[in-house]
């Protein structure tokens, strides 16, 4: 998964849209202005792991207290409505017998499903933590790309000089 930055008439990066690959070959494109979404979802995520009671197990605990519920869903569509690829990602609650005490214990899991165009799909299953982790990784990526070299470039010549993007 690439951060892309999304540029404005001039070229001035704004925004990202994320590039999804598999085996180094692509896979869709999808997420088009995400980050700002993705930024509130790993701040969200953090605070969830401090707060929270609900759930004993810090990584049960996710923004959301709904038992079954999505915390993000990316498409990717055309004009003409085709698909282009998907990337979301659901909570789930599961059960798991504890033989010791003899009772059901219920966690928490993030289930990030990636599709492509091809309509394969991929799966994670990650605990609060690892959201954290990969969500945190994915905003300091499109922080870069959005402070990368199309803003040093333009520092040094300015924009409108016959560059066409």
């Amino acid at each position: 998964m690439t951060p892309v930055a999304c540029t404005d008439s001039v070229g001035a990066p704004y925004e990202i849209t994320l590039e999804l690959h598999r085996d180094g070959a692509p896979y869709g494109s999808v997420g088009e202005r995400c980050g700002h979404l993705l930024a509130r979802l790993a701040s969200g995520v953090d605070e969830a792991r401090r707060g929270s009671r609900r759930w004993a197990d810090p990584d049960d605990r996710f923004p959301c207290d709904e038992p079954d519920s999505e915390l993000f869903s990316f498409r990717y569509r055309t004009r003409a409505g085709l698909g282009g690829g998907e990337l979301r990602c659901q909570l789930r609650t599961i059960p798991v017998w504890q033989p010791g005490p003899g009772e059901w214990r219920l966690t928490r899991r993030a289930y990030v499903e990636a599709w492509g165009a091809t309509g394969v799909g991929m799966r994670a299953v990650l605990t609060s933590a690892e959201l954290s982790v990969f969500v945190r990784q994915l905003v300091d990526e499109a922080e870069g790309c959005l402070k990368g070299r199309d803003s040093a470039q333009k520092r040094w010549r300015g924009s409108g000089h016959g560059d066409s993007r």
